[in-house]
């Protein structure tokens, strides 16, 4: 069984590739581009699939752009699903501490900005984001993702593809709200205890770490490609309730 859907919430699913050996990027944290062109286009096919598509601060300045849509039969399905070309592109970072001189303020698609209201600051007036969600502090203490959620929700966003990086996933992990996952494996080794995973943050216990189920797997070349569904909790809990610490100093990315 799945995790309940909530008709309040968008339907979320993690995308990820990852090293034979769990990380997402070396340990110098820039941008991964070690996954092959097979690859990208299963990116740009779960992307196009999405209202919206939502990722970190940190994996913004890594990489400095998003993916768009491009794939012509896409871009058609996208029409006949009475879909916008592109999904919205968000970032989420509560320090709104970004470059506007990345190339992903120049691309082509509708972005969107999940902070607070000193990271709003900088943008609220310069009209590269079409959408600025602003959390208020209170739901920040730690982050009431749920409420942030629901938000997203009312903007017409149902599906909501979640590609990192490892806090940000952490962060909907721990408060339930990812549903399917979908994870290519790599052939390559980075190591490396400084290297980014596909999930930090505190951690889970292992008694109430979150559970899957397998639904499908394919060998493409030397990938891997694995679907997972995230069952319900072991046990019932808000927020990051089964991580290892509770009261962690809240993010600034």
């Amino acid at each position: 069984m799945a995790i309940a859907p909530d008709p309040t919430l968008p339907h979320i699913t993690l995308v990820l590739a990852m090293s034979l050996d769990g990380k997402i990027a070396d340990a110098q944290r820039g941008a991964a581009r070690f996954s092959s062109a097979a690859d990208l286009a299963h990116l740009e096919e779960k992307v196009a699939a999405a209202d919206g598509v939502l990722f970190g601060g940190g994996t913004l300045r890594a990489y400095g752009t998003t993916l768009s849509v491009r794939n012509p039969d896409l871009l058609a399905q996208r029409r006949q699903r009475h879909q916008t070309n592109q999904p919205v592109q968000i970032v989420w970072s509560p320090s709104g501490n970004l470059d506007p001189k990345f190339r992903y303020f120049q691309q082509p698609v509708p972005r969107g900005l999940v902070t607070t209201a000193d990271g709003a600051q900088h943008w609220t007036e310069t009209g590269l984001f079409e959408h600025i969600w602003i959390v208020p502090e209170a739901k920040t203490q730690p982050w009431d993702w749920p409420w942030i959620l629901a938000q997203l929700k009312a903007a017409g966003i149902d599906h909501l593809a979640l590609l990192g990086g490892g806090g940000l996933v952490a962060e909907l992990l721990s408060h339930h709200c990812v549903h399917d996952i979908f994870i290519t494996v790599c052939p390559l080794i980075l190591g490396g205890t400084t290297a980014p995973t596909p999930v930090e943050g505190a951690g889970f216990l292992a008694a109430m770490a979150p559970r899957l189920q397998l639904l499908s797997h394919e060998a493409i070349g030397g990938e891997v490609f694995l679907h997972y569904r995230v069952l319900p909790p072991p046990l019932q809990g808000s927020g990051n309730s089964f991580t290892l610490e509770n009261n962690q100093p809240s993010p600034t990315d």
